[in-house]
This record gives structure tokens, sequence and C-alpha cells, in this order.
């Protein structure tokens, strides 16, 4: 697939066919934890894949009540795979306390922004990716502050590895009643996004 046709077919959705992804597909897929950026190549990222019934159900049961409440179908619980995306801030410390990255006090940077966030958000979207040119379609939820600690244990990050959601990964398939924000609201215009300094 060229690119632009993976930009495009990059998207949320919210609705899934019970067709079971191929591992060498998912394979594919997962194998974009290699290609994330990180900064220092700290390899801060964890994933966990999930194809099994049983902790998919759970996951599904923690999660989901809150978009029914909001009138939408059950979609967590239908996608064939769920995918942890995990980070391990301590990777990047343990990096930028190596001699090559010390600042010029020979101390750990003061980091500006919490980058291992930053570069979790960076796997999500070439798993979105890959996930296109693989054909896949993929959702995307944020665990439930009130029921963390459930989700954690039946994800099984180790405790020094954050969560910082779950990608849904399957084939996509007719969304009757997409309510999304994507159908729901208007593309602000670029000039409004985007600053050019020549």
């Amino acid at each position: 697939m060229e690119f632009t046709e993976a930009l495009r077919g990059r998207r949320m959705v919210r609705s899934y066919r019970p067709d079971p992804v191929a591992e060498d597909v998912l394979g594919r897929v997962v194998r974009m934890v290699h290609r994330a950026p990180s900064g220092g190549f700290s390899q801060g990222h964890r994933l966990v894949v999930i194809t099994a019934p049983e902790p998919r159900r759970r996951i599904a049961e923690i999660s989901e009540r809150p978009y029914g409440e909001r009138g939408f179908p059950a979609w967590i619980s239908k996608a064939p795979v769920h995918l942890a995306l995990g980070v391990r801030e301590a990777s990047y410390h343990e990096r930028y306390q190596q001699p090559d990255k010390l600042d010029a006090d020979g101390a750990e940077i003061a980091w500006p922004v919490p980058y291992w966030w930053f570069d979790s958000g960076a796997l999500l979207t070439l798993i979105q990716l890959a996930a296109a040119d693989e054909g896949l379609a993929t959702g995307f939820f944020g665990p439930d502050p009130q029921r963390l600690a459930e989700l954690r244990a039946t994800v099984g990050f180790p405790d020094d590895v954050a969560l910082a959601g779950i990608v849904t990964l399957g084939y996509g398939a007719e969304e009757p009643d997409d309510r999304s924000s994507r159908t729901t609201r208007a593309r602000l215009p670029l000039d409004e996004l985007v600053t050019w300094v020549r």
C-alpha cells in the first residue's frame, strides 16, 4: 500500500467483524514497537498482545460501560485483538543518566515534557498506519481512572510500566450509526492549525 493510502485508511472505528487476525499479520503490526521513536533510544515502549477470549472479555467488562452509557453499541468486546500500550518511564531516566546523555553539569537533563508519553503516542500512530497497511482497522481507549488497577491486573504489566491505553484491532465492519467526532465535527481550516514562518 502507498503511504498516502495508509494515511487515508488510518481512522478510529467502533465496529469490527468477528474474523480473527492471522498471527503473521499481527506480527507485522506489533513489530512497529521497534520503529517507534524513543528519546535517546531509551526503548521504554512495552506492548501486551491480547487475542485470548477471556482477557478480552474482562477488558471489555472493565472498559465498555462508559460508551454504552452514551448510547454507543459494544465495540471493545467485538475487537478480536487488544494491544495494551505501556511505557516504562524508568527506561528514559536510566538512559539519560548514562555518560553520553548527561548535561553540562553531569546530571540527567531537566525534562521539558514527559517524552515517554509523547513517544507512546508516536507508537500508537505507527501501529495504526501498519494496521491500515494490512487492511485492518483500529480503535483506542484510555483506562478509566476508577478501574485502572483492575485493567492493569488484567493486562499484566509489571509495576514499573504505566498503561497508556488499549488499541482495539481487527477488520472493520460497517458502522450503521456512526456518531463519532469524525462525522459530527468539521475539520478546522489548515491555516488555523499550521503557521508558516518564512
